[in-house]
């Protein structure tokens, strides 16, 4: 059965929103984040990857995002923990991701599926975590925004809000990556 055309348009757009977002989140904290630029920039190549056909196979699309969630999630939270003194947090965090990618060929599809909420929901929390006891906003509405995209993922309905999961998750992950930029922004104000 061919794909709808609506669907087509919403998941595009829904992938151009996630890419942009986090390409401008990338280049406006790659002075002083440099991890956390990283991570925005591993999640807007995944996205960009999804945009260009021929780019590359199915496969390489999964494999991006495999690479987005595991390591670029960890990147965006390593920098969170680092800049409020966390730096135990931090490291646990990225060697975490770092030892998922590592041994996701050796997962099946389940258990990457499985590995890659399990760093949704751990990035998601330890950031909101951190964001409450540092009163910070923008890093609280981070936390619910991923924590939001990686519960509505495992939802089994495949429409939410007249849209396509997949689409309202990227959206939520467009606006955590958004919020994360700005909490990010409003530490280096704080602290320096």
């Amino acid at each position: 059965m061919a794909p709808r055309p609506g669907r087509e348009w919403s998941s595009a757009l829904s992938h151009l929103a996630l890419g942009s977002v986090s390409l401008y989140a990338a280049l406006s904290t790659a002075q002083a984040n440099r991890g956390a630029a990283a991570g925005f920039l591993l999640q807007a190549l995944a996205a960009a990857t999804m945009l260009a056909p021929g780019l590359g196979t199915d496969e390489d699309c999964l494999a991006g995002a495999w690479v987005a969630t595991v390591i670029g999630l960890p990147l965006l939270a390593f920098d969170f923990h680092w800049v409020n003194g966390d730096c135990s947090s931090a490291n646990l965090l990225l060697g975490g991701g770092m030892v998922l990618a590592v041994a996701g060929e050796h997962l099946g599809a389940e258990g990457r599926s499985v590995a890659e909420q399990a760093v949704v929901l751990v990035v998601a929390v330890t950031i909101l975590i951190v964001a409450v006891f540092t009163t910070n906003t923008y890093g609280m509405l981070g936390g619910v925004m991923l924590g939001a995209a990686g519960l509505l993922s495992r939802l089994e309905e495949d429409r939410l809000l007249l849209l396509p999961k997949e689409d309202v998750c990227r959206w939520a992950l467009a606006g955590g990556s958004w919020a994360y930029h700005r909490a990010l922004h409003t530490q280096r104000l704080q602290w320096g």
